[in-house]
């Protein structure tokens, strides 16, 4: 259910910011209204999904997603160009995506190996 709200969230996003392009620098009333209500859902959404995803997954597929479809959407509807360097970085993004869902901190279910911040801390106090 989790990647269901983050998809939600993610989709939210991508209006939100189509709207922010056709509000005109926000003079334009109907899409700065659907600004407001577009990113009130995707923050909705997205923090529904931390519950059963992890931060950096989640915010990484976000972020990555968001970016492509934002590039998509960008020389689709609007009309603009895409450069090398643009599907450089987006390839680069792609990748640190895939990285982080294959081999990140999520996959790790270790406990000894994990050496988080509150772990270290309990550990300082127990020294103490």
């Amino acid at each position: 259910m989790g990647y269901i709200y983050l998809m939600v969230s993610i989709i939210s996003e991508l209006i939100g910011t189509s709207m922010v392009k056709a509000s005109e620098g926000f003079t334009k009333v109907f899409p700065v209204m659907g600004v407001f209500v577009s990113f009130s859902i995707a923050f909705f959404f997205l923090s529904l999904s931390l519950k059963m995803i992890p931060l950096n997954a989640a915010y990484a597929i976000w972020s990555g997603l968001g970016t492509i479809a934002t590039v998509i959407i960008s020389v689709l509807i609007w009309k603009e160009r895409i450069t090398i360097g643009s599907v450089i970085g987006i390839l680069l993004i792609v990748t640190g995506v895939v990285v982080l869902n294959l081999w990140g901190p999520a996959h790790n279910t270790s406990s000894n190996s994990v050496n988080t911040l509150s772990n270290v801390v309990e550990k300082e106090k127990i020294k103490e």
